[in-house]
């Protein structure tokens, strides 16, 4: 059995072929979408953030509208970049949503990917510490959440409050217990994934990474998962971590299928996303639903994940990108032992 959810990047343009023209319309179809996807009995609802771009930017007030609308489905975020993050106020927002939704949020974080402005944490209030990098900055953002997520009093409270406080020392509200531990770490190497796991996230890995070893995606992707989990036990973490991998895989039961995606290319690429980090791009899955499940049979990285996400192409609206969860759920899962 395997978690299958779906991953929009919420991206909307103005042009006319879109079927997403707005911000508005991003985010009202993100969540028709994740009513879509529980009706259809998916596991998984999750959303990219992006700043200074044409996608879902503010994750939060999204998955609290989704978490009203869903009862089941876990809501997530793949994931949000915690250079741009006050973690404090990001504990408050994080714990709302958390208890509006009933304990369904899967929150992915890591240190971001390159934006669509230079250095856009700076316009956000953020500089890394002298000697620090950005990354460096993420990852004490995102130490100071995690600490934040523990729940315990770290603020003297007023002698002479406004409201009556509780004894001892005060910390966020609102609090929502369980949520610490569905934090995820999207990591892009296996020393960041193993970073993850001494702090007790849950791993998420995407549809790509940088460059280790010259092999397939799914192969390093696989040997970064199993990195991971040696450091979770050597960590001595009393529960188990879970593990997510994300893909672009359609499969072509109709004719409108064949014409979106019935040419795509059927191989990894290695290219650059960052000056001299060289990254290898996990291909797009895209193939007759018993060629579908042969090819899938030999993901290693899928393998050994106990979730995937499928990426969908959200700008062709929520009809279609319900069918392409569907068609996944009903011709290829059951055949692969999934469901």
């Amino acid at each position: 059995m395997k978690k299958i959810g779906f991953l929009s990047f919420g991206h909307w343009s103005p042009a006319p072929q879109s079927g997403t023209r707005s911000g508005a319309d991003a985010l009202l179809q993100s969540i028709d979408l994740a009513v879509a996807a529980e009706e259809l009995g998916a596991d998984g609802a999750y959303f990219r953030v992006h700043h200074f771009a044409r996608q879902l930017g503010s994750p939060f007030p999204l998955l609290a509208a989704a978490g009203a609308k869903t009862k089941r489905i876990e809501l997530g975020t793949a994931v949000i970049d915690m250079r741009y993050e006050n973690p404090l106020y990001m504990a408050e927002d994080a714990g709302a949503a958390d208890l509006i939704a009933g304990g369904r949020l899967q929150l992915g974080i890591s240190r971001g990917s390159p934006e669509q402005v230079i250095d856009g944490w700076r316009y956000f209030g953020y500089v890394p510490e002298e000697g620090k990098s950005d990354a460096d900055m993420a990852r004490r953002h995102a130490q100071i959440f995690l600490d934040l997520l523990r729940g315990e009093g770290f603020a003297q409270p007023n002698p002479r409050p406004m409201f009556p406080n509780p004894p001892g020392l005060l910390r966020l509200e609102p609090f929502s217990a369980g949520l610490r531990e569905r934090i995820w770490w999207g990591a892009a190497t296996n020393a960041t994934a193993e970073w993850a796991a001494r702090l007790g996230m849950n791993l998420q890995s995407s549809t790509l990474k940088f460059d280790e070893s010259g092999e397939p995606l799914h192969i390093q992707q696989a040997e970064q998962i199993r990195a991971y989990r040696a450091a979770w036990k050597e960590a001595g973490h009393a529960r188990e971590p879970r593990v997510s991998v994300s893909r672009s895989i359609f499969a072509l039961v109709n004719d409108m299928d064949r014409a979106y995606f019935g040419g795509s290319e059927g191989e990894d690429h290695f290219g650059y996303i960052e000056p001299e980090k060289r990254a290898v791009f996990g291909r797009t899955y895209a193939a007759e639903p018993d060629v579908l499940v042969e090819q899938l049979r030999q993901d290693q990285a899928i393998a050994e994940a106990d979730t995937l996400l499928l990426t969908v192409p959200n700008q062709l609206g929520v009809d279609y990108n319900a069918h392409v969860i569907e068609a996944i759920l009903k011709h290829v899962a059951p055949a692969l032992g999934w469901r």
